[in-house]
């Protein structure tokens, strides 16, 4: 098989608005499920840690660089035979500026799949969980890649500051990527969406850009003995592919409305895969 480049992926988007993993781009068969498959899938795509941990002491570490590590995502998924859908993203460059994206949160893949997605549309930063950047060796690396630390145990500190630190990146040109869910979650569900990112396009003055994707093929795992140490790699399902598909420029205005706008786009797409969506 072919191994797809990162400047080839993107060079799709840009052109096409989508990408389709080629069938010589991908293994003939698709893996079967099991342990080996589970350690090859999750190496590749944990590997992106050290590896910024490792170039960032040396000045090497760039977002550029960190966008490559994190397309092992792609490069993983088609090794083990899956396909790699993206759709929609014409809409993101029909807007020339900053934006917030809103994004659903299912398992750890979308954290790493989105990266080298939305370098190609010009800087980001993402909001993450505090003690992800508290890994040892990442602190700096994760501060250099644009990822700002919430830490979950004050919500409205966290609000505060999210909204500070997201209006000035933004009006430095930085687009943000936030996930409303919060935590992973299986369902898409209205009562978990949060209206943080609506607020914050509301008060940088830009739009929103609504965000799904499908990550089913690993999801956290819930049970057994591995659950404490290995919860976000959980087994892998080959037989589901992995899809991304970007919305509509939500316009600037009034939070709830953008707020209301996003989250109905989200859940009608999801619903056309044939996910589960609680709109109550």
């Amino acid at each position: 098989m072919i191994k797809t480049t990162l400047e080839e992926f993107q060079s799709s988007l840009k052109a096409t608005g989508g990408y389709d993993t080629a069938p010589d781009h991908r293994a003939p068969a698709r893996a079967k499920p099991g342990w080996w498959t589970t350690l090859r899938f999750s190496l590749l795509v944990s590997r992106v840690f050290p590896l910024c941990a490792l170039y960032e002491p040396f000045g090497k570490l760039t977002v550029r660089k960190w966008a490559g590590f994190c397309f092992s995502t792609v490069t993983g998924a088609e090794r083990l035979g899956m396909n790699v859908h993206l759709e929609g993203w014409k809409n993101r460059e029909a807007h020339d500026g900053p934006v917030v994206y809103l994004c659903n949160h299912m398992s750890t893949t979308e954290t790493i799949l989105l990266p080298p997605v939305l370098e190609a549309y010009g800087p980001f930063n993402i909001i993450a969980k505090a003690s992800l950047s508290h890994l040892p060796f990442l602190t700096k690396a994760a501060a250099h890649m644009g990822i700002v630390p919430i830490g979950r145990k004050s919500p409205r500190e966290d609000l505060v500051n999210m909204l500070k630190v997201g209006t000035e990146r933004i009006a430095a040109g930085n687009s943000f990527l936030i996930f409303p869910q919060g935590s992973r979650q299986s369902v898409f569900s209205r009562r978990h969406f949060s209206s943080i990112g609506a607020k914050m396009a509301e008060r940088a003055g830009c739009p929103i850009v609504p965000v799904v994707v499908d990550t089913r093929s690993q999801m956290t795992r819930e049970e057994g003995i591995l659950r404490k140490v290995f919860k976000d790699f959980g087994p892998v399902d080959t037989s589901i592919d992995i899809k991304c598909a970007c919305g509509p420029l939500v316009p600037c205005g009034k939070s709830k409305t953008m707020h209301e706008q996003s989250f109905d786009w989200m859940a009608d797409k999801l619903e056309s895969w044939g996910l589960p969506v609680d709109r109550s």
